[in-house]
This record gives C-alpha cells, sequence and structure tokens, in this order.
C-alpha cells in the first residue's frame, strides 16, 4: 500500500476513534416529528433516542444515509468540532479551564480531540511523504562507527588489485608485489576491524542487561524490520504520551491541592492535540515553495506561546508563576519523549 493509502486509512481510523468516544451534539436537538414505536423493543418514542433500548427513533434506509454517516462518523463534523477547534488554536486555556468547570456538551472532549489529531497527523505525513527510510541493512547498525565504509574500501582495493593481478603476463615482478599489497590490506581490514569493536560504546537503554541485548540484537537482526515496527508504534501507542506527562505536570502543582489530576490530564491530552495539528500544519505548509522557513517559523513562535497561554489561563496563574512553569515544563517534555521513545525501542523488540 502506498503513502497516500496509508494515510487515508490512519484518517479514517483516527476518526472513527475519536467517534467511539464522543457523542454527536448535533444528533440531540433533532427531534421526532411524532411520538413512535421503537423499530428495535416497540415500546413508545417520544425522543431522538427509545429511553427501553436506546436506539435512534428515526432509522434511515439509502444509499445517502451511508455516506451520511460515513462522512459524519469519519470527520466528526458536527457543532462541537467547530466550537473546540478555534478556543483550542487560540484560546487553549480558556478551553481547558471551561471544560474542567463542567461545560462538556459544547465541546470535543480531549480524548477525542487527541485521538483525531494524532491518527489525522500521521496519515498526513505518510501523504506527503514524511517517513523515516526502512530500506537499509545490517550496515546502519554494524557501520555506525564508520566500519562499514572503511571495509568497503578495502574490499573495492582489494578487487582492484585481484584484477589487476589476472591481467598480468606470467613472470610479471608485478605479481610478488600485488601479492604482498592484498596481504597488507588483509591485515589492515582485520586490525582496523578489531580497533573498531574496541572503540564502538556499549549501547544501553534502560540499564537491565537482559532487555538491552534482547532490543539491540533484533535491532542489528532486522533493523528494517525494527524501524517499522517503530513507525507503526509511534502512533498505535501515542497515548502513552499521556501518562508519561501527567506525573510531571503534577509535580509542578503539588502543594496546590485546588488542581487534581484529571485537570492536568485534560491540560495535557489538548496540549497533545494540539501540537499534532500544529505538525499537520508544518507538514502542509512545507509543500509549499519556500514554505519549510514559514513551517520552522510556525514551531519556533507558535508552539511555546500556546504552552504558555495554555499554563497560564488553564491554572490561572500570573505572569511570573506561568513563566517559570513553561521553562520547567519544557525540561520535562524532552524526558518525557526520551521516556516515550525508550517505550517504542522496547515495544518494537516484542
Amino acid at each position: 500500500m502506498n503513502g497516500i493509502g496509508e494515510g487515508i486509512g490512519a484518517a479514517i481510523e483516527g476518526g472513527l476513534l475519536a467517534r467511539a468516544v464522543e457523542p454527536s451534539q448535533g444528533e440531540a436537538r433533532q427531534q421526532p416529528h411524532t411520538p413512535t414505536a421503537c423499530l428495535n423493543c416497540g415500546a413508545m418514542v417520544t425522543g431522538v433516542y427509545c429511553g427501553q433500548c436506546g436506539q435512534k427513533a428515526h432509522v434511515h434506509r439509502s444509499l445517502a444515509a451511508i455516506g451520511h454517516d460515513i462522512i459524519h462518523g469519519v470527520l466528526h463534523l458536527d457543532g462541537k468540532l467547530w466550537n473546540t477547534l478555534p478556543l483550542l488554536a487560540f484560546k487553549p486555556g480558556q478551553l481547558t479551564r471551561r471544560f474542567i468547570e463542567g461545560e462538556r456538551a459544547k465541546f470535543v472532549s480531549p480524548m477525542a480531540m487527541f485521538l483525531f489529531s494524532v491518527f489525522a497527523m500521521f496519515a498526513v505525513f505518510q501523504m506527503v511523504g514524511l517517513t523515516a527510510p526502512a530500506d537499509f541493512g545490517r550496515g546502519f547498525i554494524d557501520g555506525a562507527s564508520g566500519g562499514s565504509a572503511f571495509e568497503t574500501s578495502i574490499r573495492e582495493q582489494m578487487t582492484d588489485l585481484e584484477k589487476e593481478r589476472d591481467n598480468l603476463a606470467k613472470g610479471d615482478p608485478r605479481h610478488s608485489e600485488i601479492t604482498s599489497e592484498l596481504a597488507a590490506l588483509e591485515r589492515i581490514k582485520r586490525n582496523g576491524k578489531r580497533a573498531a569493536d574496541a572503540n564502538t560504546p556499549e549501547l544501553t537503554l534502560t540499564g537491565i542487561d537482559w532487555l538491552d541485548e534482547g532490543v539491540i540484537a533484533k535491532w542489528k537482526k532486522n533493523p528494517s524490520l525494527m524501524l517499522y515496527k517503530l513507525q507503526a508504534n509511534g502512533y498505535k501507542f501515542s497515548w502513552l504520551l499521556i501518562p508519561l506527562s501527567i506525573p510531571f505536570v503534577w509535580l509542578m502543582f503539588a502543594w496546590r491541592r485546588q488542581f487534581k489530576a484529571y485537570d492536568h490530564a485534560v491540560f495535557v491530552t489538548y496540549s497533545l492535540a494540539f501540537m499534532s495539528l500544529l505538525f499537520i500544519t508544518m507538514s502542509l505548509l512545507s509543500l509549499i515553495p519556500g514554505g519549510s522557513e514559514w513551517a520552522a517559523l510556525l514551531f519556533l513562535v507558535g508552539a511555546p506561546l500556546h504552552l504558555y497561554k495554555q499554563l497560564r489561563y488553564a491554572y490561572g496563574l500570573t505572569r511570573f508563576s506561568a513563566v517559570w512553569r513553561f521553562f520547567v515544563l519544557i525540561i520535562f517534555s524532552q524526558i518525557v519523549l526520551v521516556l516515550f521513545f525508550q517505550s517504542l525501542l522496547i515495544l518494537g523488540a516484542f
């Protein structure tokens, strides 16, 4: 399957997952024309849904209805999305605070927004070709310190000398010179490999010997497969960023008991959803001639500004409190990314 096909599939998957955790706002406003018997259980229905089994009072039986359900279910095009996106982009702190305080029917929930935006981000990455290469062999691992290129150069020299020797006439004194040169290159090759092995630091991921050895062994055996699994797990386990981030946010407010773990979860999830949407915008901008510079500028300005505004207004902080927590959160974010990447490496080994 090509990148566009995989991208469309990822977007549909994200939309369906978001739809599964988020009810529609528009459906709640519809009213049946007259009371009617439920087609599922037979009970009298006076509202949109049956009070006994929960089925809709009005059901469709047309291809147009199926098309409508697909578009509505996948893209989640209802009033909630259009209420949520402007606040998420420009007033994230207000959105976070209003959702925490109970205004939830108007907005897409943090988890639904996160699921849709993350899957949409990976879908766009696939379609624009922003994926890591997966067509390398063992040289990526074995030659990390330059050993593979060194051995290739030696082999090429030896091949050239052997060809030259085969073309020489019998009794040519050059035969003995080539033989000596080949022997010297063979010694250099052996000594160079031993030196590279001795100078290559041992890679450790967790400090647990059996786990590190298992992960590294699989990367050496088939790095292409491992990188593919790393890419696939990147969006399948992207939700791990939420539980990894919450403890660090809690640390910044540990002495302020009015903020609960739920508040931090909403803050983190909406923030991650925005970052995913930001990366989508950046990747699309990069397709425009000269758009890469604008994409970089958007990230350098938009990401920190959004994080600061959300932090300050979601928690009702003063400028000073928001600023120092902002810089601490930047450090914590890097730690979370390292933990997340290590988790993906370990998950990819099983």
